[in-house]
């Protein structure tokens, strides 16, 4: 029997060391240990989320490619692919920021040109704790720079993201990291090992000690001793990305290749098992042949280095030398390591003797799958107790606009410019929408098209509810790809939750999963991949439950797009949807009175539908000269969101009043600052307003003309009394500095 600190110290359990034992009919060695280790752990075998992940819709008629390859795709017309992903680098960011942010751009690059791809566009999704606390202003900026260092250097833009700060979030920052490219569909490359004795290519950077049980660390949660775990993060290379991606794509424009596959979490060790298992093939490879840039590697460490920019290629034989020939050209190593077999084992060589020799599918689809207890968290009941009653009232002898300034400058809301602005968000000339102008938007070359894309999530709003929360990131990542006027099409998520073997935590991923389900069927847009990262927590606390969700749609026409912020003096401004005063998990009861309670909104995912639709009949037809949907903060931060970027042009506007509470100072505030869903602010030109009201009316969605467009001012009645009166510039200034001042200060 196996020294069970041996086993703790691989992430395994004894009962999965006995299955091991069964598979092989005897002991594994060392090697074959690691092996199992990375290949069973939570994030390569998603052994605790698989059950639930299997109940979301994957399929309909634009996916070409759904989950179980190393990216998504649909079918965006003209032959053409959209290709994308979301993953994570979570835990390798908190302990080193700048490298783990970086290689986990590298690694969803590599996710789509894989696919045969060329990837177009990044987005990125990042929490992180309050950013007056010791340390988040390091972290922050080590993960931005790392972001901005890798996608500047290879030359694909950063068009946009979302960031939020929460206490959770201290010990346990998220990286999520989306990435778009485009293929012709009928040139999609897949991960498979197949063709006996076909060779087995090694390409790209040479192996090193780097990253070593990346993916085991990945699936567990952090301690005190965390910071040793720094070796456990891979180093990235962009320039040699950028090599290894333009070989990659010239070597696909030939017939000579069968398979490729990243080397992502598990490195070797993962590509070879998963291209063999999809193949229903075996590979043989000898790891004395592996470039190494550090003596005296043992297979253990060639087989487990997630060393970063390589990739395993599966080559036609008798085509060795066309494929050399090309890598040499982009001075890259490109290295015959083995072979393909028939008999689907994963059998491993240092100079010819066998160091490990597994069936493939005990590595893969044969991995333990667990069905977690479930039970809901013991703080839920009382989390969702709101008595807006008992708060103190709000009181605005001045207005409520020193409420609205509070809410533009907190962090979660306020501009994100000081981040964005490290971005090169212009390369490639392709990008339509600015960041911090909505849903990110770029230019299909050589069509009349382009792409809108956008990721969204509200911790918040799933530590309360689950279920609603995830419904709610699913529409709100849709809604805002339709606001750019783009008919969302497909999605894919990233799910970011704590320790899966605690039973409250399992509810809250299936509740979640659920809701995400829920929500992709009445919105159309199927998932077709995406990534789960567990073991969020450290020393026991975890983060809130985070799905993360990116839409990708399709605009028919790149000219129409639509934008955030008001164009043009005597604009009409009209209200689609409408607002409840939900207070829940909302922007204002967090910054006015430090409280996360209460339910969530609530939303009716066919109204949602019949919005988004018109959102996009609406942009085809020219008839919105800009769109904002509501969220954090409710209305009132969206019609001041419109005002900036526009040189100081105000917004006069008249909202219905709401009775949500004793209180007429918090009805006030629920009519100004709740977070009712499904409602978008529009801006059409004065004359085209009665053909929008009618268009609404026609699609079934509440609309009322609540504005127009002009002045200096931000001024808003509620039920006819004035509540906001405030100078554009001064809410300005409070958004535009909400983050870049601690930076100012450099609190640390």
């Amino acid at each position: 029997m196996m020294d069970p600190k041996v086993l703790e110290r691989h992430g395994l359990k004894p009962d999965e060391y006995e299955r091991i034992v069964g598979f092989l009919g005897r002991e594994p060695n060392l090697t074959e240990l690691g092996i199992f280790s990375v290949m069973w752990s939570e994030h390569c075998s998603y052994k605790s989320s698989r059950v639930h992940l299997k109940t979301l819709p994957t399929g309909g008629p634009q996916v070409l490619q759904g989950p179980g390859e190393n990216a998504g795709a649909i079918d965006i017309g003209e032959g053409l692919a959209a290709v994308f992903k979301i993953e994570s680098h979570n835990h390798p960011s908190f302990i080193e920021p700048y490298q783990g942010a970086a290689t986990g751009v590298g690694g969803i690059i590599r996710d789509i040109f894989t696919m045969g791809a060329r990837p177009i566009a990044l987005l990125n999704s990042l929490r992180f704790g309050s950013l007056d606390a010791p340390g988040t202003s390091r972290l922050l900026a080590g993960v931005v720079a790392g972001i901005a260092g890798y996608g500047n250097s290879i030359g694909i833009p950063t068009v946009g993201g979302e960031i939020a700060f929460e206490p959770s979030y201290a010990g346990n920052p998220l990286v999520n990291v989306f990435c778009l490219g485009i293929a012709k569909a009928s040139d999609i490359i897949k991960g498979v090992a197949s063709g006996v004795g076909n060779a087995v290519y090694y390409v790209g950077a040479k192996t090193g000690r780097d990253g070593i049980h990346g993916a085991t660390m990945a699936s567990a949660e952090f301690d005190e001793t965390s910071a040793e775990k720094r070796p456990a993060v891979q180093v990235g290379d962009p320039f040699m990305e950028k090599l290894l991606l333009e070989a990659c794509l010239e070597v696909m424009q030939t017939d000579a290749l069968v398979g490729i596959q990243d080397m992502g979490a598990a490195g070797l060790t993962c590509s070879t098992t998963e291209m063999g298992s999809r193949g229903g093939a075996g590979v043989e490879i000898d790891v004395s042949l592996v470039p190494q840039r550090e003596t005296g590697m043992t297979p253990y460490e060639i087989m487990l280095s997630e060393s970063q920019e390589r990739m395993l290629l599966v080559v036609k034989r008798g085509r060795e030398a066309e494929v050399e020939r090309i890598f040499d050209k982009w001075d890259l190593h490109a290295s015959h390591i083995g072979e393909v077999t028939d008999d689907g084992v994963l059998r491993v060589k240092n100079r010819g003797e066998v160091v490990a020799e597994i069936p493939n599918r005990s590595l893969t689809d044969e991995a333990p799958v667990y069905h977690r207890p479930m039970e809901a968290p013991e703080y839920l009941a009382e989390a969702q107790r709101l008595d807006l009653d008992a708060l103190p009232d709000a009181p605005a002898e001045k207005g409520y606009g020193p409420f609205l300034v509070a809410l533009l400058a907190s962090p979660t809301i306020g501009s994100k410019r000081w981040v964005y602005r490290q971005y090169d968000h212009m390369i490639r000339t392709n990008t339509l929408n600015m960041p911090g102008q909505g849903a990110g938007v770029v230019r299909i070359k050589g069509t009349d098209r382009a792409l809108a894309m956008s990721v969204d999530g509200n911790g918040r709003y799933c530590y309360l509810d689950p279920h609603r929360g995830a419904i709610l990131a699913v529409a709100e990542a849709s809604r805002n790809v339709a606001c750019a006027g783009a008919r969302p099409l497909a999605a894919t998520n990233c799910l970011n939750f704590g320790n899966p073997e605690r039973p409250a935590i399992m509810w809250q991923f299936a509740k979640a999963v659920e809701g995400i389900g829920a929500a992709c069927r009445a919105l159309d847009v199927p998932i077709t991949g995406g990534n789960v990262s567990l073991y969020n927590e450290t020393d026991g606390r975890a983060i809130y439950p985070t799905p993360v969700i990116g839409i990708v749609g399709l605009l028919e026409h790149a000219d129409r797009v639509v934008s955030r912020a008001f164009k043009k003096t005597g604009d009409a401004v009209i209200l689609l949807g409408e607002g409840r005063g939900e207070l829940g998990g909302s922007e204002y009861l967090k910054v006015m009175y430090d409280l996360v309670r209460g339910v969530p909104p609530a939303i009716d995912l066919v109204a949602e539908r019949a919005l988004q639709d018109l959102l996009v009949e609406l942009a085809d037809a020219r008839l919105m000269r800009s769109a904002h949907d509501c969220s954090d903060g409710g209305l009132a931060v969206t019609l001041a969101e419109c005002c900036f970027d526009t040189d100081g042009t105000g917004v006069e506007a008249s909202i219905g009043g709401v009775q949500v509470s004793r209180h007429a100072g918090i009805n006030l505030a629920a009519a100004l600052l709740g977070e009712s869903a499904s409602r978008v602010v529009i801006s059409t030109a004065p004359e085209e307003a009665n053909a929008v009201l009618a268009r609404a009316a026609k699609a079934g969605v509440p609309a009322a003309l609540v504005g127009r467009v002009g002045g200096t001012t931000i001024r808003i009645a509620v039920g006819g009394a004035d509540a906001i009166d405030a100078s554009v510039d001064e809410c300005e200034r409070a958004w535009s500095t909400a983050v870049e001042q601690y930076f100012a200060k450099r609190v640390a």
